[in-house]
């Protein structure tokens, strides 16, 4: 949870790591974010929030997450959301959400050697999705 909190305020995304943290176990305290099949998507919507924000990270052996199926959770997304925001957050949770229902696309995030193969992708998965989008509005 502090490696994702220190990468979000690396962003530049935070005003308050603590108040954000704070927010996150508030969060979590009423359901777990850990969706399954490996993945944790932790989020909050915060006054110490200063921009929407991703983070990510991998846990090649994983750690348990009180994930709904039991599972140790290797794939992590933190999204920050000031708390004035719209819904941000759940248009990055809707957009993950998809992208993660494809099993090899999951694994390979896991398996990604480095930051530039993770993020490369996650920028291929989101092109495609934005083009399979724009064929089924021409359609």
């Amino acid at each position: 949870m502090n490696t994702l909190v220190s990468l979000m305020a690396k962003q530049g995304n935070l005003n308050d790591q603590d108040i954000y943290k704070q927010g996150i176990y508030a969060r979590e305290e009423l359901s777990t974010t850990g969706i399954g099949e490996g993945i944790a998507i932790p989020h909050a919507r915060s006054e110490a929030v200063n921009a929407p924000g991703l983070a990510a990270m991998v846990v090649k052996d994983g750690v348990d997450y009180q994930s709904l199926d039991n599972q140790l959770a290797k794939l992590f997304f933190m999204i920050a959301v000031p708390k004035t925001g719209g819904n941000e957050h759940l248009q990055i949770l809707a957009m993950l959400s998809q992208m993660l229902m494809d099993t090899d696309f999951k694994d390979s995030l896991i398996n990604a050697q480095s930051v530039e193969e993770f993020m490369d992708l996650i920028n291929q998965k989101e092109a495609a999705q934005k083009t399979k989008e724009e064929e089924k509005e021409e359609a």
